[in-house]
């Protein structure tokens, strides 16, 4: 390890060190991706071959434009991979968390050297040192590493994510085997997928939906159970695609009309998933999602207390997402101000209860930043 490189970078090509922001920028959602799959399907040899390929493609771009710190980031998580390719260890969620979080502290480290701000905050050395540890770790004390890797580059133990994994918390789908209920993820995420391709202004809507809508359930101690509320996830909007694209694709202000007939796509989406055994709960949650706890909500008018939680989290992460959207021309990091100043501003609307732990996630994302 090249300490130098870390806490000094030095780029000497600025065009070489633009072109690898781009290579990075094309990978780094279909890195997120294939994670996503293999915490529902850790077995599919695909699924690895491709995340694995994505990681040392990052890394050879880096070599060949002179990324330096790159390439120090990226080498122990292709050791790694490399590792769980062969069968040496198994891939949890928590090295998954610690991969994404490498992998967020080297988008922000690259952008940073480009525009001169200091990587100080970003704690790069310990990241790099945790990663380094993590490589050479025996099998029995993966997870627990990455929970230290974690606290020391956020300030965070994800202490009861640990817990859920070296107790083997159970999924609330005890009518489904793990693999049954994988399958059904992997549809549902393909439908979320099919959603997004109607817009390019969706694209990755799904994925940003879930960290957020996860982080904010993992701090409450998942009190949702987390099987389901990805599913609700995937759902929560499909009943647009039954709707007129001319309606719900609009970005100009809707008629009465069009609010009307908008406000159907809960009921098909429920409707999909209330016919799935085992997946009653995000039915109820994808039924619910557009409720308010002053009962101004549709479609039943439901009061805070006749909500269900889940209901109350994608509520408030779908509606993050969509101020987002309307306020993405002003520059991400003030959109993101925007956003959370709009959804504390409206106190009607989202459950206060989890308004706090939300406003974490982002603080949290705010500060990585």
């Amino acid at each position: 390890m090249d300490i130098h490189s870390i806490i000094a970078p030095v780029i000497t090509d600025k065009l070489a060190l633009e072109e690898f922001i781009e290579s990075l920028s094309d990978l780094a959602p279909k890195i997120e991706r294939d994670i996503a799959r293999l915490k529902s399907t850790p077995g599919d040899r695909e699924v690895i071959s491709s995340l694995f390929r994505s990681i040392h493609n990052i890394k050879g771009d880096a070599a060949l434009c002179k990324v330096e710190l790159a390439v120090t980031i990226v080498h122990p998580i292709e050791t790694v991979l490399a590792r769980f390719r062969n069968d040496e260890i198994s891939f949890s969620d928590i090295i998954a968390e610690a991969v994404l979080l490498a992998l967020d502290r080297l988008e922000l480290a690259v952008e940073s050297l480009l525009s001169g701000r200091s990587l100080d905050g970003l704690h790069l050395l310990d990241l790099v040192q945790g990663l380094e540890k993590l490589s050479l770790e025996t099998a029995s004390n993966m997870d627990e590493c990455a929970c230290e890797l974690i606290e020391a580059v956020t300030g965070f133990r994800p202490a009861s994510e640990a817990a859920a994994l070296l107790q083997g918390k159970a999924s609330s789908i005890s009518r489904k085997s793990k693999s049954q209920a994988a399958d059904d993820l992997r549809f549902f995420r393909t439908l979320a997928n099919q959603l997004e391709a109607r817009s390019t202004l969706f694209k990755g809507r799904t994925m940003r939906l879930l960290r957020l809508a996860m982080e904010t359930n993992q701090i409450m101690d998942k009190a949702v159970d987390p099987m389901q509320l990805e599913a609700a996830i995937y759902m929560h909007d499909i009943g647009m695609m039954f709707l007129p694209e001319s309606v719900w694709l609009k970005q100009e202000r809707m008629t009465d009309d069009e609010k009307l007939i908008l406000r159907a796509h809960p009921d098909y989406a429920d409707g999909l998933l209330s016919r799935m055994e085992g997946w009653e709960s995000a039915a109820e949650m994808v039924a619910q999602h557009h409720e308010m706890p002053d009962g101004e909500g549709y479609p039943m008018g439901l009061k805070a207390k006749q909500i269900c939680d889940g209901a109350k989290i994608l509520a408030i992460v779908d509606a993050f997402e969509a101020v987002m959207l309307k306020h993405i021309n002003r520059g991400k990091n003030r959109s993101v101000l925007r956003a959370i100043a709009e959804i504390n501003a409206c106190n009607n609307q989202f459950a206060p209860d989890w308004i706090t732990p939300f406003n974490q996630v982002i603080r949290r994302t705010l500060e990585a930043r």
